[in-house]
């Protein structure tokens, strides 16, 4: 309560200045006001920051400063409120007043009640969503004194907001000077191992890799082997574990899983470096299925790939996989040679029968700063509530240690997109851009009948821990929706 009243009145002081006086004795008047203001506001930050230091103590210092304000100094409050509302005679009560650029969209909203402002308002959201659009503005100083505000609020806030946090240390990295390897974390072991896990709980990336699963089986229904080149193998193999369930149950005869890697990509070392040992227990839950399987390693510029360096024979069903694989490649955006175009190009020179993409359904890549952050703000919020409530109604979901790791990686994204903004992200995530690109690389797109839509329904109906989980069809595929957003998309090529 003290501290939603304190944001309220420094929201308020500022306005004391455009109030029009018609007497010396008014002015007088306001100006006490103004002084009392700064007095409130004085013992109402004090007073939280008190209960900062001392939270073994939370509820009774949190009693302590509501008491600290009276509801007489509270009401003398409201009237300068109510004074500030009176509409100057002098001024068309019809024409708005000058917007100030330091000034939030949504400051006048709370006005009109003589109560503090809901916590629900964020002021702290808007203080970054402002500083966001100063940066694309060139006002760094300004950007860099709300985004200060902003975390100056969040840290005197009693609950913590994961998407604040994150989106103040986008922008923290966005106006600090560039690291000196800032792909580093993006790239590292701990990440990789982090976003694996996020693959593996939330129910939007899990619906999405086994609708890549189903359409592999379904264009392979009536070829006796299936072979399929993976971009980006899983730090578990728990994509292809599922897919070796699947073909024993169909009893289909053998499996071979080509785990491709370009040598010059910083995302190899990591990915990598447990392929082996991902493909031994592949081999060995094959074993115990009665499915046989083949594993096999190729390392290779996007250049380099043909049928034979990747070992495709005649008579086998080939299936290319690209689930969360295709925005790590870069573009004419990162790199002159377009690797991206390229590993395309040669992918369907392969004549596979299908090619599963699955990708993260946010573009944040070729708008204007503003509107990039504020489709991140959207973006990230939504994964982070539905891992919240996904993980709240299952507790096979993971712990409060997963929810961290899982939140690290997330903001190691958005620090790494803040630093390339100036050139351009490793990582391009955007559906729709993704499906551009197949069409120019001359793939047309594959509608995703009954045999993989039903058992994606039946499974979401299993593991649904939330009625926010939904499935959205579209002509050129399937979306994964948490409260209507869409937050992954998969769809099937050839």
């Amino acid at each position: 309560m003290a501290l939603q009243q304190a944001l309220f009145l420094r929201l308020v002081r500022p306005r004391i200045a455009a109030v029009p006086t018609e007497s010396d004795s008014e002015s007088n008047r306001c100006a006490a006001m103004r002084s009392q203001l700064r007095e409130l506001e004085r013992r109402l930050l004090d007073d939280d920051a008190e209960e900062e230091e001392k939270e073994d103590a939370e509820e009774e210092e949190a009693s302590a400063c509501d008491s600290a304000v009276t509801s007489a100094e509270w009401g003398e409050a409201m009237q300068l409120q109510r004074l500030m509302s009176k509409p100057n005679p002098a001024q068309n009560p019809l024409s708005p007043s000058p917007s100030n650029s330091s000034s939030s969209s949504s400051s006048s909203t709370s006005t009109a009640s003589c109560s503090p402002p809901s916590s629900s308002s964020s002021p702290a959201k808007q203080l970054l969503s402002d500083a966001a659009a100063a940066i694309a503005d060139g006002k760094l100083d300004a950007a860099a004194a709300r985004r200060a505000e902003a975390e100056r609020r969040r840290r005197a806030a009693r609950s913590s907001d994961a998407q604040r946090r994150l989106m103040a240390a986008a922008l923290a990295a966005r106006l600090g000077p560039c690291p000196a390897h800032p792909l580093a974390e993006l790239c590292g072991a701990e990440h990789r191992a982090a976003t694996q896990m996020l693959h593996e709980l939330h129910p939007c990336f899990r619906l999405g890799l086994l609708a890549a699963n189903l359409a592999v089986l379904d264009a392979a229904r009536d070829r006796s082997g299936i072979h399929v080149l993976d971009f980006d193998v899983g730090g578990g193999g728990a994509q292809h574990a599922a897919l070796i369930r699947a073909l024993a149950e169909r009893r289909a005869p053998g499996l071979r899983i080509t785990a491709v890697f370009d040598p010059t990509s910083p995302f190899t070392p990591a990915a990598a470096a447990g392929a082996l040992a991902v493909g031994d227990r592949l081999v060995k839950l094959a074993e115990r299925a009665g499915v046989g399987l083949r594993f096999s390693v190729v390392s290779r510029r996007a250049a380099e790939l043909d049928a034979a360096a990747l070992g495709c024979v005649p008579g086998e069903a080939l299936a290319v996989n690209l689930a969360f694989a295709l925005s790590r490649v870069p573009d004419e955006s990162v790199s002159p040679a377009n690797p991206r175009d390229e590993l395309l190009r040669r992918v369907r020179a392969l004549r596979p029968r299908v090619v599963a993409l699955v990708e993260r359904d946010m573009n944040a890549n070729t708008a204007p700063f503003a509107a990039r952050f504020a489709e991140a703000c959207a973006h990230y919020g939504a994964l982070l509530e539905s891992l919240d409530a996904a993980a709240a109604s299952a507790a096979s979901l993971g712990g409060a240690a997963e929810r961290a790791r899982v939140e690290a990686a997330l903001a190691a994204q958005r620090r790494e997109r803040r630093w390339r903004g100036r050139g351009g992200a490793v990582e391009r995530c955007g559906v729709s851009g993704s499906g551009g690109r197949m069409g120019m690389a001359g793939f047309g797109a594959v509608p995703l009948g009954p045999g993989v839509v039903e058992p994606v329904r039946t499974r979401l109906g299993s593991i649904r821990p939330n009625p926010g989980f939904t499935i959205k069809e579209e002509a050129g595929g399937i979306g994964f929706a948490w409260m209507g957003r869409v937050l992954t998309f998969a769809s099937a090529w050839r």
